[in-house]
């Protein structure tokens, strides 16, 4: 009788653990793959029809949209784990209060944000790397990107509510939405309308609408956690629990910022002192950052599917489901890595052509870029699983630095420093050096936890 209680409230603190991650992990795994199917469509697109300086050009504008993620992690992400916990401890009517001031939250820091980027646009591109080749090109997409903020920020956030609302589906569907429609409407606009750079950037921001409209939509009608009118009002106590919970994930995109910002500007000084050119370099990392994307998207595809269900049984003090979790995250997502890896360094040819052929120079180092930036990268998948680990069961310190270790703390000295002594060759060589350091690093935290786990679970017993 209590084992049917049980099953008629959440299968969080039930079901298989491999069927409960496939059920949550796959859905999540598309959507966060859609996400990064709008910069990576564009770039493809942009590079067969503007070419080169116009994948550049998204490159400068790459921290635009790595800032956006940012505060949808804080607020967004943040705000879900926080809610998670609760739901974990049967506190359904704080989940509720939750996301009203997550939603608001979201949209009043999105239109902030959105008017900020227009204002300051020129004197941001300049910080991002922009060249007197590309400014004009990076300018116009960045411009149209920007107001799709307050749409990115709810759309992301909302997702990821949508997950522990126990339907992983809901949060596919809105963010497929967006990207079917970005991905037809691309090459509409760039080749049929030719609006080139701009085509691409309103084909992005539709999709972002239409995603936003659909969850927002959903929590409206037909979400167990409700978004009800008298929830959605500032509540600091609220923001002050999620914010911390969202900080790790915070930095990882801030760090990414702060890193693509240095990578930029690094690209186009030493790639003007080689027959390269910095253009050329901007643009070929800009591809292999790209294809990281997708592995990455995988990898936190994964993580974010495990998050509700490390959140809830932490609620519930169920230790021994959330090692299990922990394991079977892991695993999935280092042989994810391990896959790309192999295609990185096997068939580096195919995969950038498929962003433009247009330049036999980024070819060529665009192949070269991508076999050394991307050694390390199979690496990646545990990394990635242990932070989420670590931010859903509510140990902020620990998911924060271990959020910033491989790109703040290792990869961008590593950007600075290698190529003093070798030039062009040091950036792509930080890439499998931070990596592999990163891994050791994290490899200590996850033991000195797993210890933990098993005594609680012991202690359970």
């Amino acid at each position: 009788m209590m084992e049917n209680m049980v099953k008629n409230e959440n299968p969080m603190g039930y079901e298989p653990i491999g069927k409960l991650l496939r059920k949550f992990a796959i859905p999540s795994i598309i959507a966060m793959l859609v996400n990064s199917i709008y910069n990576i469509v564009d770039q493809i697109f942009i590079g067969q029809g503007v070419g080169y300086l116009g994948n550049a050009a998204t490159t400068v504008a790459l921290p635009i949209s790595n800032i956006t993620l940012a505060v949808a992690m804080l607020i967004g992400v943040g705000g879900n784990a926080f809610a998670a916990i609760k739901l974990g401890e049967k506190r359904k009517d704080i989940a509720d209060r939750v996301i009203g001031t997550v939603f608001l939250m979201l949209g009043l820091v999105g239109v902030i944000m959105a008017i900020l980027t227009i204002v300051f646009l020129t004197p941001l591109l300049n910080v991002f790397g922009a060249t007197p080749n590309n400014f004009q090109y990076a300018y116009d997409y960045s411009s149209i990107i920007a107001i799709g903020m307050p749409f990115v920020l709810i759309g992301v956030g909302g997702s990821n509510f949508a997950r522990t609302d126990g339907s992983p589906k809901m949060s596919m569907f809105s963010m497929l939405i967006g990207a079917i429609i970005n991905t037809i409407l691309d090459p509409t606009f760039i080749f049929i309308f030719k609006w080139g750079v701009k085509g691409a950037a309103v084909a992005t921001i539709l999709g972002q609408i239409a995603s936003a409209i659909i969850i927002t939509r959903y929590f409206v009608k037909k979400g167990n956690m409700r978004l009800k009118k008298e929830n959605i009002r500032i509540n600091p106590e609220l923001i002050k629990y999620s914010v911390a919970l969202g900080t790790s994930s915070c930095i990882t995109q801030v760090s990414a910022v702060v890193l693509q910002i240095i990578l930029n500007n690094s690209l186009v000084k030493y790639g003007d002192m080689t027959e390269i050119g910095g253009d050329v370099a901007l643009s070929a990392m800009g591809v292999v950052l790209k294809v990281s994307m997708i592995l990455l998207a995988i990898n936190i595809g994964i993580g974010t599917g495990a998050q509700p269900i490390f959140g809830y049984n932490r609620g519930a003090r169920n230790y021994e489901r959330i090692k299990k979790t922990y394991i079977t995250a892991a695993a999935a997502s280092t042989i994810v890595s391990v896959i790309g890896w192999i295609a990185c360094i096997a068939f580096p040819g195919a995969i950038i052509s498929i962003f433009g052929n247009d330049n036999a120079m980024f070819t060529h180092f665009g192949i070269r870029c991508l076999r050394i930036y991307m050694f390390g990268i199979f690496t990646s998948g545990f990394q990635m699983i242990t932070t989420t680990y670590f931010q859903a069961t509510g140990q902020a310190m620990k998911a924060s630095i271990l959020s910033m270790l491989r790109q703040m703390i290792l990869l961008i000295p590593f950007v600075i420093i290698l190529p003093l002594f070798m030039g062009l060759d040091g950036i792509l060589y930080a890439g499998p050096s931070a990596d592999f350091l990163a891994a050791f690093i994290i490899l200590c935290f996850t033991i000195k936890e797993m210890k933990r786990l098993n005594a609680e679970i012991e202690a359970a017993k």
